[in-house]
Formats: C-alpha cells, structure tokens, sequence
C-alpha cells in the first residue's frame, strides 16, 4: 500500500464515521508564541479544546504537515543516524471536540488498524495511563478496560506505564491527557511489562497514540484544570505506518523517502548501500528537503533569528552532507523540487510556490558555499592547532567566528567537532552570541504577546457584531477593565478599555489598524484603539474625558470617518500592490507582512533582489491605472474550499475560519481579507511609492502613500528638484545631464590630484635616493599627504625606479601615520613587506600586515617616525643575511 493510499485511507475511513475532513494549518502557528512549528495535529485546534473556538462540526480528521526540530519536541540530532526520526512528517489524526470519547476513539483505531490495513493483532501491544500520585492523577481503568473487550487482549498485552510514556502534553500550557499507545513488531519480539527497561521496548514501534482530552494547563508548572468538555486526539505518523504496510523496519526505505533519496544519489553519484556513513547523508538530505520545501512554502525563509534561523540550520546541515557525498555545486532546490512533485497531489499549494522555494534554496546554497570552503579549513587549522596543545574542546571563540563569519550553526560546528573527536565550549560561544547581540542591540526573543487578561474574558463573551458598513451605533456597555481588571464601572480621566455588543469601530487585524473616534453617553470617552480577543470580542480602548462610565449603559460610538477613509485608502492599494509586484516581478511573490494606517502602507513580500527603477516605474504606472479605471470594490462571503477555487489569494500568517471574506479591489485582485476597502479604485486618488529595501535574506520592504498624503510627497520631491535646479542654474529637466557633466568633470580633477600629489611624494621632504643595507637597495619617502590611492600610485612608481629592492612610503598629518611598504619579486625568498611593516607599526603606535609584495598599515605617533625607519634598516640588515 502506497503511501498515499494509506493517507486516503485514514482519511476516508473516518469521513465514514460522521466526521468532517479538514485541510492541514500552516507549518507556522497562527497566534501562538508558545510554538515554533505546528508539530502535532491537533495544534489547529488548541483552541477549541479549550472552548475559546468554535466549530460548525465537532469531529475532524487530518493529515498535518508537523515540523521537530526546535524547542521541547527537537529530532533534529538523530535524523538519518536512526530510522524513525525526522524532522518533517504527517500525523494522520481524528478529533472528537465534546463528541465522542474513549469507546468509540478505541474501537474505530483498532477496525481501521486490523480490519481496513489488515494488520495482524498479534503484531500488536497496547499501553494506557497507570496514573501518577505527584499529579492527583489515578490509572485510566477505563481506557484499560475498553482495550480489553475490543481487542480480547489480557493484562499481558495491555500494559500500564507512566507519565512520561503516556500522559501527553503539547508544550508546557495548553490541552493535555492521559494517552493509549498501540504498538507494532511483527519479528516474534517478547512482549514488555510495565517495568522494563527501555531496550526492552526498542523493537515495538509505536504507531498510533489515542490521547484522551480531559485537562489544560494555563501556565507553565502550573495546576491542571478539566477541560470544557472531554475531547479526543488522535495522531498516527504516516512514515511509520507506511513502513508497517510496505513491510520496511526503516521509515527511509518507504515510497515516503525513497524517490528524494534516488535523486539525492543521482546528484551525488553515491549508491544507496554503498556504505553506512554515505546512507546517512543520503536520508539527512531526503529528510531536510523536505522539511525545507513544506517551510519555505509556508513563509519561512533561512535567517537568523527564531524558525528562520532553525530553518537556516536545517538546510546548511544538508548542504554540509552534499559536500560529504562529494556534491560541489548547489543541489538542494532540484532535491526540493523532486520533494514537490512527489508531494504535490496532497499538497497543492506546493505546486503554486514552487518558483519561490526553487529560489530560496539555491540562494541559501550559494551563500553557504560561498563560505564553507573556508569554514571548514579554518576548523581543520583549529584540530591542528588543539591537537598540539593537547586541547579538547573548541573555545567559544571560535565557535562564533564560525557562526558570525562562515556561516556555520553552533550545532554544525558540534557535529564535525565531534566527527573529529572534539567538544566545543557551549557556554562560551553563548557569551560571544549575547555581546555581539548587546553590541548591536539586538534580541533574538520573537512570537507575538497576548494580552491573556483580554483573551480571558474574550473567551467568555459573545463575538462583537461589527456593524462593517457603519461608522455609528448605539450600543451597549458589557464589561470594562481598568488597569487590567473588570470593574462595574470608572470616571474621569481613567484609561479603560471597554467592550460591547455591537460597534462600527474596525479592531486591528490582518495588517489593518485598529479604529479610533469617540463614545458618547453618560460619559465622553476618546477612543485612541480597537483591539479583538478570544471569539471576535472587540475591545475599545479609551480615555473618559468626563463623566462615569457604567455597564449596562447605552452609549453612542462614532468613528473617526476622515481616518478611516485614509486607512481604506492604504488598504485597498495594498492589494492592488499586491498584484502589481506579481505581474511585474514574478509569480515568487507573495507576502511576507503587512501594516496599513492613516498615514502610509508598508508590504513585506518575498524577492530576492533590489527593485530596479524601470520596475518600480511599472509598478506604480499599473497600480495608478487601476486608480484611474474606477473599478468597484465588492466583497463575498464564501466556504473557504469555494474562494480557494476562485483563485483568492490568502494572507501571510492569517488564521482562517470555514467560511471566509473575499474582497475584490479593481478588476483583478482578489484576496481573503476581513479589512475595510474603498468603494471604488478611484477613491485611492493617487498611489506613490516613497521607499523600498531589504529586510531580510529574500525579503523586500516597500512603504507608499496614497490620496493627499501621494501629493503631498509629490510636491515636496518636486520642491527638492526645483532647488537643486536653482542652485545648478539650469531648468528642472536639465538637472540630471548637468550632474552628469558635472561628475565626469570631478573625476577628471580628482585623477589630477592623485597625479600631482604622487608627484609631491615621491619628491617628498625626505631622501628619496637609494640606500643599499646587506646588499638590498631600499628608498623610503616622507610627505604630509595619507591618502592610500596616493601613496600606493608613489610606490609603484618607486618600485619601478629601483627595479629591485625595497620600498616605503611614510604619509603623515597632525595626528596620524600611513605607512606602506614593498618588496619586488626578485626578493621575496628573503625579505616579506608584511614583516617589515610589522617591525615599524609599534614606533608610530600602530599596526598593519599584508603579502610578501606589499603591506599597508598606519599609526597616530607622528614623532616616531624616524625610528620606524631605523627599524626598517635593522629588519633589512637581519632579514637579508
């Protein structure tokens, strides 16, 4: 059964038994700073298992795409050294929500492992919770029991072990409960009790794990509480299964891996079989393409900070096992790109990003080999060097330079460190790390904050009624916090936010910000934010400028219409930049982040290269035709598969329900989006672009301004223009030919300079004859000018003057020295011009080094300069003999 096949199995299976198939979420968790990665199935849905979401169904099934390889759950260490562990897999799953619970969970795994897969039950064990005294926590007797009567198992079969085995928790907060694992091994292994040891266990291979939902814990160590309703949470990894199935005791000898491994192999022109240690590169390569396509696809481009930088260390490991295997030239984006093919059925949006993934590997490739070379050789240097020193362990040091100058993670270092039977000192590269961070003021901490007072209560109200095409309401006071507690009520001049049943006021999302206006009742408050929590719960951050503010009172919102206009103004070009960037630069586009408020829009997307001028000229031209067409805006409610067919365009790092909005600005954008618009293109009234750079490695940022705020730019470059035009004396238009002229003419005169001033030098105030010491000619020279062009332009000429010998040319002002020295060819076996250099820095307080032709360095001690030529004397009379 292929691999594919068991996926449709899964899924058809229970489809059969009521419940809904939905999509796999994103490898990037949407609001969850608690995660890197999605790494379980049910990370979609953390949520409603607390009761903080709702869905229209209350039984799912999956396949999720799962990343470990970063935080609690890490298999980065042991990928391809073993054969179960990966970095990316598919955990099939099925979810009960308040539905269904241990019966039916229990009953339907062991139909669809025995009946539908047609595994044999005596291949198979089962353990359950035997429960935990420290936790308050007794055995689960009840899933024990149920295990009993389905499978016919006795107590021998059906094995009680403890928390560390089967109680499961995502992370440190969050939904969690005890576990049944079921077990396979089909090669006659004895069947484990509750206290043996782990290699005991070893030959059972864990292929299902039944997790039954009944508590969460909200904070780290924190006391567990029961859950809304009691819940279920299945997840079966595919690879495992899979090699079940295709009868494989390794996971990278399934169809999961084997047509990545064969174009890995074919690449490097190394045989599967070959040799244990080639076989391990072959699957970390197999095992990472794939993890680096599904993140890539999802928005993760190689960097160095937080899932970037995991990504990052994922993709150079691969690299560095290409290199193992011989491969020289960038090969990861074909391996990835075979990744895709072979995955494209199940996942479809591989096929539509393919363009980016292709590019963002072969540019992380080509940045890594563009130091490796030099990485490794300065490793090799280093075991020469410790091996000397009988020194084991690789300082800190140096561990940074390769991380900071070559490109290597801490853990690549390790690896080779450890291939070569060296340790590195972790603690001493982690000092490095954080004063090069303090130096630059820099912090790795990434994830979004929430407000858990405001997702508290959030969760416990109904959603806002947003009153979209409104920008008044009365509405209803139905809680109010001040200083982050729900009060009955609050007076004058106190900062408060406050919630109610229905508003016109936009709360911040998808880029958009929040609205802002005033509220009127019994008191008058000024509204500065809108903020939504927990269910769509709308949040108005306010001042009361007088009065008391009472819930249960009803009160008139207004929005800032003037602001607003602006805001819709910004949004709506966003997405016609959107489309614009698309149509101009490439399909690779998509968006990496967004900010929209009254005053300009910011887009972050990916690309790899600066914008040139022709192409942003293009892209403000077909933006501003849209504006000109006066197309209408229109908006749809749709089931989220529907504005996937349409060809909507969905939002980076967004979280979508079942139904979606689907906004269309102009004639041809189309985007899911839940912000406000302008009713017609021609509302923007003129859209301008007023910068664009990178922010990360694949990543450009553009800002632009619309309507009064794209004249106004407008006129202020045009006021610039009329200036510099007035000061060159020339009309506006000329202006750029005059600066030409004027460029070519400065050049012209600084080569004159140049020339004049070696001319100056080379004269100089000091002896510019020959003098001979140990039979070696030299002539040193001394003037008042230190610029480098100059005095390297002296010493050629020099050098030519004397044929053989030895050169210095001394600059000095003030305050400082320029020292540069050369050695003709014809010497170079016994004089160095970097040594001789050396020996004169320390007279001028100063230092410099170079080849054995020429060395430049320079100095702040103007009075030693006569000394520094008597040491160039000395080091000429030791050195020639």
């Amino acid at each position: 059964m292929k691999a594919s096949e068991i996926r449709a199995k899964f899924i058809n299976f229970f489809e059969g038994k009521g419940h809904t198939r939905v999509s796999s979420s994103s490898l990037v968790p949407s609001g969850d700073a608690t995660l890197l990665f999605s790494n379980a199935g049910m990370v979609q849905f953390k949520d409603v298992f607390t009761g903080t979401e709702s869905r229209s169904y209350s039984r799912a099934t999956s396949s999720q795409k799962c990343v470990r390889a970063g935080g609690k759950h890490n298999d980065l260490d042991e990928v391809g050294r073993t054969p179960r562990h990966h970095t990316f897999f598919e955990m099939l799953g099925n979810f009960s929500f308040g539905d269904y619970f241990k019966e039916d969970a229990i009953t339907w795994a062991w139909e669809l492992l025995t009946e539908e897969y047609g595994i044999d039950p005596s291949t198979l064990i089962i353990t359950y919770f035997k429960g935990d005294e420290s936790m308050g926590i007794g055995p689960d007797t009840e899933a024990r029991d149920i295990w009993k009567r389905v499978t016919g198992f006795g107590d021998d079969r059906i094995i009680g072990l403890g928390t560390k085995e089967n109680f499961w928790m995502m992370g440190d907060v969050g939904p969690m409960g005890p576990c049944s694992e079921i077990h396979y091994n089909a090669q006659g292994a004895s069947i484990p009790t509750t206290d043996s040891p782990d290699n005991e266990w070893e030959p059972w291979l864990e292929i299902w794990n039944l997790v039954f939902m009944q508590y969460q814990r909200n904070e780290k160590n924190g006391p567990l509480s029961k859950l809304p309703a009691p819940s279920i949470d299945t997840g079966a990894g595919l690879e495992r299964l899979a090699s079940v199935l295709q009868n494989k005791t390794n996971n990278y000898d399934t169809d999961v891996f084997t047509p990545i491994i064969a174009m890995a192999s074919e690449i490097s022109g190394v045989s599967v079989g070959d040799a244990q240690k080639t076989d391990t590169s072959l699957r970390v390569i197999a095992d990472h393409a794939r993890t680096a396509t599904f993140l890539i696809c999802d928005g993760v481009f190689p960097d160095k900070t937080g899932r970037e930088y995991v990504l990052r260390r994922i993709f150079r490991r691969a690299v560095r096992h290409g290199k193992l295997l011989g491969i020289e030239e960038p090969f990861m984006h074909k391996v990835c790109a075979t990744v895709i093919e072979h995955m494209k059925d199940a996942y479809p949006e591989l096929v539509t990003r393919k363009a980016v993934v292709n590019e963002v590997a072969l540019e992380e490739e080509k940045r890594f080999r563009s130091t490796l070379d030099r990485g490794l050789n300065l490793l090799d240097e280093t075991f020469v060097e410790m091996k000397k020193k009988n020194d084991k362990t690789i300082s800190g040091d140096r561990v940074f330079q390769l991380y900071d100058t070559y490109g290597f993670p801490q853990d690549l270092t390790e690896i080779i460190a450890n291939e070569n039977g060296y340790a590195i000192d972790h603690k001493g590269f982690e000092d490095a790390l954080a004063e090069a961070r303090a130096r630059s003021k820099f912090s790795g901490q990434s994830g979004d904050v929430v407000d858990d007072v405001y997702k508290n209560i959030g969760s416990t109200m109904q959603a806002t009624t947003f009153l979209r095409d409104s920008l008044t309401s009365e509405s209803e006071i139905l809680a109010i916090l001040l200083q982050g507690k729900q009060v009955e009520s609050a007076s004058t001049g106190d900062k408060v936010a406050f919630v109610t049943d229905s508003t016109p006021f936009y709360a911040e999302s998808g880029g958009q910000v929040g609205d802002s206006g005033i509220a009127k009742g019994a008191a008058s408050l000024t509204v500065t934010d809108t903020k939504k929590f927990g269910t769509n719960v709308h949040f108005h951050f306010a001042t009361i400028a007088e009065g008391t503010l009472s819930v249960g009172q009803n009160y008139s919102l207004q929005v800032d219409g003037a602001r607003r206009n602006a805001i819709r103004a910004n949004h709506s070009a966003t997405h016609l930049l959107h489309l614009a960037l698309k149509n101009v630069l490439g399909d690779h586009v998509t968006q990496k982040g967004s900010l929209v408020n009254e005053e300009k829009l910011r887009f972050d997307f990916s690309h790899f290269h600066p914008i040139s001028s022709e192409e942003k000229e293009a892209i403000e031209t077909w933006v501003n035709q849209q504006v000109i067409n006066n197309a209408a805006s229109s908006t749809e409610v749709l089931p989220i598969e529907e504005a996937q067919k349409r060809g909507a365009v969905a939002m980076f790092g967004e979280k979508y329900g079942e139904t979606v909005r689907v906004v269309r600005v102009g004639d041809e954008s189309l985007e899911f989006c839940g912000g406000t618009h302008v009713n017609r293109t021609g509302d923007i009234g003129l859209f301008k672009l007023v910068g664009e750079q990178g922010i990360a490695q694949g990543v450009r940022r553009i800002e632009a301004v619309t309507a009064m705020k794209a004249i106004n730019e407008t006129r202020k470059l045009e006021r610039a223009l009329a200036e510099c035009a007035s000061h060159l004396k020339v009309t506006p238009a000329e202006v750029p030919n005059r600066i030409a002229k004027m460029r070519t003419e400065l050049k012209s005169l600084e080569k004159q300079v140049t020339t004049l001033g070696a001319k100056l030098a080379a004269g100089g105030q000091a002896s510019d004859s020959i003098e001979t010491t140990a039979g070696v000619r030299w002539v040193a020279t001394k003037s008042n000018i230190v610029d480098s062009a100059v005095l390297r332009k002296t010493g050629d000429a020099l050098r030519d003057k004397i044929a053989s010998g030895v050169v210095i040319v001394i600059g000095s002002d003030d305050s400082s020295v320029r020292v540069l020295t050369m050695v003709t060819k014809d010497l170079h076996g016994k004089l160095h011009a970097g040594e001789l250099l050396k020996a004169m820095a320390p007279h001028i307080d100063g230092r410099g080094g170079g080849k054995p032709d020429m060395a430049q360095g320079g100095g702040k001690n103007v009075s030693g300069i006569p000394q520094a030529l008597d040491a160039a004397r000395n080091y000429i009379a030791t050195a020639a003999n």
